[in-house]
């Protein structure tokens, strides 16, 4: 089968498919993988996810590393190629996604039973990929940890991003007054339109000025819960303008720096700091990554929700699509989709 694999450490976004000796090398004849268990299914891969932690993965600076060589990949969509002789929900031709520890850039995916969902028909499959790890985590932060209610301030940062945008979205259906930080006009045009209460175009605007001339046209005393996959800098920006009692997700660290978040002003102030790594919860509380999954797929169904792609690249192109996430070209999400020859830029 066909699959993108990692024999070496490095950024896959200056690589060159075709030697082996990349990052990343386009593989044509990797093994089909096979049923181990009786309650396992395999998966012909329609779409795959890029993620920002995918990219930390191959240049070897991500939290959990995999031995050398392996198949990159976490969320994933497809069609139900085999099923083991005790699978009960599923059969051959079913529209499922799912997320796996590695290897979903690649044709074929196996998995356990319990770990995919059904695409409920009406939804589209291809974007169906982008749901798990982006709008899983920004639902189980906000709505599971924050606890996210109505008429609360949400500071979303690196609002276009892919959590980002599943965020502002997330926050909406909660009711909350949504302020997103993002760079550039045309981001600010997107996440507008998107149903943002206020946009701040951190490369023409200070945030924190931005913000309280918001808050305050509002009436409003500051921001409840702070929705933060950036660090750095505007980490210590965003606790300038936080609420007594406030929320503080921290998802990641998309600008590499990890901001220091003072222990006594968060006494001061009540403040609950959230770490949130969405993938521990496989591990440790399968139950909430269920339940918050099968909520969103039932937001999708309805239209409450809708996945934006900017990027879709073929396997071939694979280098291209790490750039998009490395360059912060992208709006929403970037896919490698397999069985089309031809990447289209497409926003679903």
């Amino acid at each position: 089968m066909e699959a993108i694999v990692v024999r070496k450490l490095g950024d896959p976004s200056t690589a060159n498919l075709s030697d082996e000796n990349s990052p990343i090398f386009l593989s044509n004849n990797e093994p089909l993988p096979e049923l181990k268990s009786p309650t396992e299914i395999r998966v012909r891969v329609r779409a795959t996810s890029l993620n920002y932690a995918n990219y930390l993965q191959v240049l070897g600076k991500y939290q959990e590393k995999a031995p050398l060589p392996f198949i990159p990949g976490s969320d994933y969509s497809g069609v139900v190629d085999a099923v083991g002789p005790r699978v009960s929900k599923f059969r051959v031709g079913d529209r499922v996604c799912s997320v796996a520890n590695l290897g979903s850039f690649a044709q074929f995916v196996v998995d356990e039973e319990s770990k995919l969902f059904k695409v409920p028909e009406g939804c589209d499959l291809v974007a169906a990929a982008a749901l798990p790890v982006a709008f899983g985590t920004s639902h189980v932060g906000l709505v599971h940890r924050a606890q996210l209610k109505s008429g609360q301030v949400l500071l979303v940062l690196g609002a276009a991003g892919g959590v980002g945008v599943s965020a502002v979205q997330i926050g909406k259906v909660c009711g909350a007054i949504v302020i997103a930080a993002a760079r550039g006009p045309e981001k600010v045009q997107f996440l507008t339109s998107l149903g943002a209460d206020h946009v701040v175009d951190i490369s023409q605007d200070n945030v924190i000025t931005s913000v309280k001339e918001f808050l305050k046209a509002r009436k409003l005393k500051g921001v409840d819960v702070l929705y933060d996959p950036v660090g750095g800098k505007l980490t210590k920006d965003a606790m300038k303008v936080l609420n007594w009692g406030a929320n503080i997700l921290v998802i990641g660290f998309a600008s590499g720096e990890v901001p220091v978040i003072p222990a006594n002003i968060a006494l001061v102030k009540n403040w609950t700091i959230h770490g949130l790594y969405w993938g521990s919860y496989r591990i440790h509380c399968p139950s909430v990554l269920e339940y918050s999954l099968q909520e969103l797929l039932s937001w999708l169904a309805r239209g409450t929700i809708s996945i934006y792609i900017s990027h879709t690249y073929s396997p071939a192109e694979a280098n291209l699509a790490f750039a998009a996430i490395k360059d912060r070209k992208s709006i929403g999400k970037v896919l490698i989709t397999f069985d089309d020859q031809k990447a289209a830029r497409a926003k679903l």
